[in-house]
């Protein structure tokens, strides 16, 4: 086959036609159920939900009460996506979002790493999801059984760690709390999250050295969810509709309760971080705007697609938006931002002002909401699994449609069983920065597609169009403006980064990394130098290296002095530099997208849509960009393998 064969491209006006004759080959059409107001409901109900039960308390932790602008840039960079997508969705009106999308604007290749990456948001998604519902159905369960035991005298046991917790949490958090303890600090003075990690490990049935650690309730809400979205999709709006109405109630009334009881002093200081802090939370909150795309995989399922799409769309998120700042602003009035550093800060913030009633309401309504992200998520991926089959790139059975549900009933459940089983297992923080690249390398291209597809005459038009603003001379002046600052007012940083400066690890990082005896060699210097007599007090090697940090100076000096190997003190070299190589990309990109933008007069939107998302993936670890390629690898072994050949396109040219 010739190498051009790899960008074969659908035109618009194929797909069309394809949608006509769907019914043939058993691709039955399916049922035509959403308006603008269900869409609008779908994008409600995937934004809001793991964002606002939980992602809100570190990032207001990080940041401050400053973290508003960072919701705020957040929802703008999705806005620019977004009239990237309503384009699309409404020039291309059928299942597969992006993919689709793609498969015109770029080819087939392309077209097969996106609806790949995209299984990344959705499946991968859902797993972050799950693994959050679990978590808050197990603290609404034990506060459930300690109530009736308080209440009744009963004695009811309380879920065992090692079944709400997944495998690599368990098994990284004993070695944490292991190499902590060993430095002197007591288990009870661990964090709640290490202790039941290092409980649920101890605690766990064990087959030879393998510890049976399984998150089984988010095991449970996966195969209900499956099997109601399996059911059909007038079901799951209906389903969705009802816990939306539920969960802007609970939120309300979190917003009218909270009010009264803001201290402003607690927004003083208001961005105790700087800007670095408000970054820092990039990827938890742009993981709670995850979602408002998902409504595009429905196109085919609406009553007036190029119409509804779009409004939807931008409703969801100037909905989900607002909402967000004022809860920001609420939470990091009502308790002091240092606080915030919990996975389900509404509930700690209740708790601690002793508002019991709330605080039993907003843990029933994050059950409530996690069910409805999972629905939207769950909903999307066999969509995306239909679209590739249609096309050839997947076998015929993931594009079987169920004559009586009218749903993609095998894709729907192959989905259930690709996100249930890797939920037991999974850890938390890499399936959402996972899910996370995945979504804005989807958003990347969706944008990049609208601009090369911007000054084509020959593609029909739907009837919504990005407003065109000529970026020409708005983006290199974006550019030298950003390079002014760079020098000017973060000189120092700019040039550590450029230069690639030695970095000191932190005081947590250097004492976990201790074996036995460097930490004996490390807690004997911190006695010798110990003015304050902090050593006598406490064995605790974590907090008494971490308080010199308050002193940059002084930390160095100490750091310094430690009798361990410069390899667990400080960061340098290729070691420091690949967490950069991220960061580079984006500068390339961005120097190689202004002079695009220079010669083809792009439009300015979709290209600041472009460039937001790419600088929030640059802001995730190079490890999930290691992951996330390693993924594109094993999806691109399948198309040369299978889909290249069996690809419908390829069939026509045969």
């Amino acid at each position: 086959m010739a190498f051009s064969s790899l960008f074969r491209k659908k035109t618009v006006q194929d797909i069309l036609a394809q949608v006509e004759k769907n019914n043939a080959d058993g691709h039955n059409s399916l049922g035509k159920h959403l308006k603008a107001r269900d869409l609008a409901a779908f994008g409600i109900a995937a934004i809001i939900g793991a964002g606002i039960f939980s992602t809100i308390g570190k990032a207001s932790f990080d940041g401050g009460p400053a973290v508003i602008f960072l919701f705020l840039f957040t929802a703008i960079a999705c806005s620019f996506a977004a009239f990237a997508y309503a384009e699309f969705a409404s020039m291309v009106p059928v299942s597969g979002s992006a993919y689709t999308y793609s498969y015109v604007a770029f080819g087939e290749l392309i077209a097969w790493i996106i609806g790949w990456a995209l299984i990344m948001e959705y499946a991968i998604g859902n797993i972050t999801v799950a693994i959050s519902w679990s978590d808050y159905f197990t603290s609404l369960m034990d506060n459930i059984i300690v109530s009736l035991n308080h209440t009744y005298h009963w004695h009811l046991e309380v879920l065992a760690d090692w079944v709400q917790m997944d495998y690599l949490t368990a098994s990284n958090g004993f070695k944490d709390a292991t190499a902590l303890m060993q430095g002197g600090k007591s288990f009870e003075n661990l964090n709640v999250g290490l202790q039941s990690a290092y409980t649920a490990w101890t605690t766990a049935p064990t087959i030879g050295s393998f510890h049976f650690v399984a998150d089984l309730p988010a095991l449970f809400i996966i195969v209900l969810i499956t099997a109601l979205v399996y059911r059909g999709m007038k079901e799951s709006r209906n389903a969705s509709n009802i816990m939306v109405l539920v969960k802007l109630c609970i939120i309300l009334l979190v917003i009218a309760v909270g009010v009264f009881y803001i201290d402003i002093d607690n927004w003083t200081p208001f961005a105790p971080n700087g800007v670095s802090g408000v970054l820092k939370g990039v990827s938890a909150v742009f993981f709670a705007y995850i979602g408002f795309d998902a409504i595009s995989t429905t196109a085919e399922e609406c009553e007036n697609p190029q119409r509804d799409l779009p409004r939807g769309m931008m409703w969801a998120i100037i909905i989900c938006t607002v909402l967000y700042i004022i809860i920001a602003l609420v939470l990091t009035g009502m308790v002091n931002y240092s606080d915030l550093n919990v996975g389900d800060p509404l509930l700690y913030v209740f708790e601690k002002l002793d508002l019991k009633i709330m605080s039993a309401i907003i843990g029933v309504s994050a059950v409530i909401a996690m069910a409805s992200v999972l629905l939207v998520f769950q909903m999307g991926q066999p969509r995306i699994w239909m679209s590739m089959s249609r096309d050839g790139l997947l076998p015929k059975k993931f594009s079987r449609v169920h004559p009586k549900y009218k749903t993609p009933s095998y894709a729907t459940v192959v989905t259930g069983f690709v996100v249930a089983i890797p939920a037991l297992f999974l850890n938390l923080t890499m399936v959402t920065d996972l899910c996370s690249i995945g979504t804005l390398f989807a958003f990347v291209l969706v944008c990049a597609g609208v601009l090369v597809l911007q000054n084509k005459k020959d593609i029909p038009r739907g009837k919504f169009k990005t407003p065109y603003v000529n970026s020409k001379y708005v983006v290199p002046f974006m550019l030298a403006a950003g390079l002014f600052y760079a020098y000017n007012y973060n000189n120092k940083a700019s040039m550590e980064f450029i230069t690639n400066a030695t970095q000191i690890n932190n005081g947590t990082d250097i004492i976990t990394s201790l074996n036995k005896e460097d930490s004996k060699k490390v807690f004997d210097y911190l006695v010798s130098i110990d003015v304050e007599k902090n050593t006598k007090e406490t064995p605790d090697l974590e907090n008494l290296l971490s308080q010199y940090q308050k002193d940059d100076a002084k930390y160095s000096q100490v750091v310094a002095g430690l009798p361990i190997s410069n390899e667990l003190k400080y960061e340098s070299g290729f070691s420091l530099f690949k967490h950069k190589i991220p960061m580079w990309i984006f500068l390339i990109s961005l120097i190689a997208l202004t002079i695009w933008s220079f010669k083809e007069n792009l439009s300015l939107i979709p290209l600041l849509g472009l460039v937001s998302c790419l600088y929030m993936m640059a802001e995730l670890s190079v490890w999930n960009w290691i992951y996330f390629t390693a993924w594109l690898l094993i999806g691109l072994v399948i198309y040369f393998g299978f889909s290249r050949k069996n690809s419908k396109l390829n069939m026509a040219q045969v």
